[in-house]
């Protein structure tokens, strides 16, 4: 009888499998800078990479063309970096929500923040609102309108000086509610089709126009999130017992919810400013991962991560190639493509009991 845990990986096997998910990562970013619309051959492809390394690029032979190294080096690996930290982050801030609010249905985008994020992202694109913040205007006025959304989210669910979970999900479904009114009136509104058609792209989430400057801030907090994420594991795992339980093993509950709801919503908050909402990962990539790795949050929280990256990356290369020269949003691959396979995983982790 399969009791959906046959997938189960023994805890001394976890190295391994983070050597190899770590490994897979660097070689699917390796790969992936040289597929596209215009492709670049995966030996030329690694030599290129391979020459802007330390000590290395005097001992590489100079074969390929100018185009194809700005190909590879300008548009495609920022491109397929950026890729890898939107699903880590997606994947890492799964983890992070379903432990706050100890439901595996939860999401990164469970308390509005993409709905907030797409608000004030088609305002500044139809109309111009961000324009003065230059360059960068879409991504800094998608992570306002993220910031602008968690904190009301995060006022009205306090109760008594701390938050009460069940509010917190109540007033993020509320507030989303609002957000996506309110970007519907904007787009019902727009002044133009081109800007109506871009706007909506960028809500199904895309990693179109990637550029080495995009790739420092959702690093940073990327790195910083996860270090304080892995130091506050023991909580996490102990948070799962319930609210109570946790607090009588030594778990500060108000401190630690605090910190939960902190770093998943910067972490969602910078990945949506570069990306747009690109759904499921955060909601597949950590179901699948604790059928690996099982619950314990020392292992889901790395072990997701990579996988999270490794999947957003690949499945842009698909949007990129399945209607060459156009390309698909990222986001609705993860759907069409993550939706199915949910499932499958759901339907197995069940099937012993459903019989």
């Amino acid at each position: 009888m399969d009791d959906g845990k046959s997938f189960l990986i023994d805890g001394r096997a976890v190295p391994l499998l983070l050597t190899v998910l770590a490994a897979a990562a660097v070689l699917s970013a390796a790969l992936a800078s040289g597929l596209g619309p215009v492709s670049v051959a995966p030996g030329e492809t690694l030599r290129i990479l391979a020459s802007r390394l330390p000590f290395a690029g005097d001992l590489i032979e100079h074969t390929w063309s100018a185009t194809n190294e700005r190909i590879v080096m300008n548009l495609r690996l920022p491109r397929v970096l950026l890729g890898m930290t939107v699903g880590a982050s997606l994947a890492v801030t799964g983890v992070t929500m379903q432990a706050l609010v100890r439901n595996h249905l939860a999401d990164p985008f469970i308390l509005g923040v993409s709905s907030g994020a797409a608000a004030a992202a088609t305002l500044g694109m139809l109309f111009g609102v961000f324009s003065f913040l230059g360059t960068y205007s879409l991504s800094i006025s998608a992570f306002l309108g993220s910031a602008a959304t968690i904190t009301a989210v995060y006022a009205l669910s306090r109760v008594n000086g701390r938050i009460n979970i069940p509010q917190l999900l109540l007033s993020g479904v509320a507030v989303a509610m609002i957000m996506d009114g309110v970007t519907r009136i904007i787009t019902l509104s727009a002044p133009n089709a081109l800007g109506l058609h871009n706007a909506s792209f960028w809500m199904a989430g895309s990693l179109a126009g990637a550029r080495w400057s995009y790739l420092t801030l959702p690093f940073a907090v990327l790195v910083l999130c996860m270090a304080a994420l892995m130091l506050n594991h023991r909580a996490l795992n102990l948070l799962l017992l319930g609210e109570e339980s946790a607090a009588t093993l030594g778990v500060d509950v108000r401190r630690t919810h605090k910190l939960l709801v902190l770093l998943a919503s910067l972490m969602a908050g910078t990945t949506i400013a570069v990306s747009g909402t690109i759904g499921f990962v955060g909601l597949m990539v950590p179901h699948f991962t604790r059928l690996l790795v099982g619950s314990d949050h020392k292992k889901v929280l790395p072990v997701a991560a990579l996988l999270g990256g490794v999947l957003v990356v690949w499945t842009d290369v698909a949007a990129r190639m399945v209607i060459a020269p156009e390309e698909l949003p990222v986001g609705i691959l993860t759907a069409v493509a993550g939706g199915p396979v949910f499932i499958w995983m759901l339907r197995r982790r069940g099937g012993g009991r459903a019989r």
